[in-house]
């Protein structure tokens, strides 16, 4: 396994965490939650833009760099905070997570790349594992043409997030650094949109201040900078498949915590995810 495939993976068990540091950041709303931690990853971003050997000339990259860039991390939050406004979070989530199948299939699009049939398998059993999850979690899933709108935003962030990690290996020449720009640009239109949807409510105390804080450093801040060296040098279809250990992983966090209780449920999404992985694992091997 490479070097930049197992920094990939920092990434998800970054993203794992961010269930609990967000019921620890208390009431705030999505994007203006957004923009702050946004602000925050982007402010840390810039220390280690500064200390590089290109400087902030790391920052001067092309329009569709931008494009590509911007849209993919400020575009997946738009469209995933506006399913849940406009669809019950468990089916707009579950739906949201079909990114790390689509990154799967889409890196055979990819020069190079060879999908292999485990890699679907082992794919599917991951999403499998979610729905187990979600469905055990939320105690059912239900559809109803009301929330066709917030679906198809949900729908609509997992192309983006696919799309923009699969199209990262494009962009290969674009240094990772300039992930610090895109997550500032990031923060101010994720403001913009707090200030056009949301009523402002400020974080109170020392543990809803730390959250936020946690949540930029990590989860909104150096997951978005590893999870680019993954896709641009690393394996993306095990990384993909490896995905969805994120909500398991989150949930066990929970647990521990105290903020969810063990269930049967959640053992069996462990397996399923668990196995997936190491079949698209193998697969790797393989090839």
């Amino acid at each position: 396994m490479s070097r930049a495939t197992l920094i990939g993976f920092t990434a998800i068990l970054l993203w794992s965490t961010l269930a609990l540091l967000t019921a620890g950041s208390g009431a705030v709303p999505p994007f203006q939650l957004a923009a702050l931690t946004f602000l925050v990853g982007g402010l840390a971003g810039l220390v280690f833009v500064a200390r590089s050997p290109m400087g902030f000339s790391a920052l001067k990259q092309s329009p569709l760099a931008w494009l590509h860039g911007v849209g993919g991390l400020c575009g997946y939050h738009f469209a995933y905070f506006s399913a849940l406004r406009l669809a019950p979070p468990a089916e707009a989530s579950l739906i949201a997570y079909l990114w790390p199948l689509l990154i799967v299939l889409l890196s055979a699009t990819l020069p190079g790349e060879r999908l292999r049939a485990a890699h679907i398998i082992g794919a599917l059993m991951g999403f499998a594992g979610t729905v187990v999850l979600v469905t055990g979690r939320s105690g059912g899933l239900s559809y109803d043409p009301v929330y066709l709108p917030g679906y198809l935003a949900a729908l609509i962030a997992a192309v983006i997030w696919a799309v923009y990690s699969v199209a990262s290996r494009r962009f290969a020449e674009v240094p990772t650094e300039a992930v610090a720009g895109f997550c500032l640009a990031t923060a101010v239109l994720s403001a913009l949109a707090h200030l056009a949807f949301e009523t402002t409510h400020w974080p109170s105390g020392i543990v809803e201040w730390s959250s936020v804080l946690l949540l930029g450093l990590g989860p909104v801040g150096l997951a978005f900078f590893v999870w680019d060296i993954g896709m641009k040098r690393g394996d993306m279809r095990l990384l993909g498949t490896a995905s969805y250990a994120a909500p398991v992983l989150s949930t066990l966090l929970l647990v521990a915590f105290g903020f969810a209780e063990p269930t049967t449920t959640l053992a069996l999404a462990c397996g399923l995810i668990v196995g997936g992985a190491a079949i698209a694992t193998l697969a790797g091997r393989r090839g």
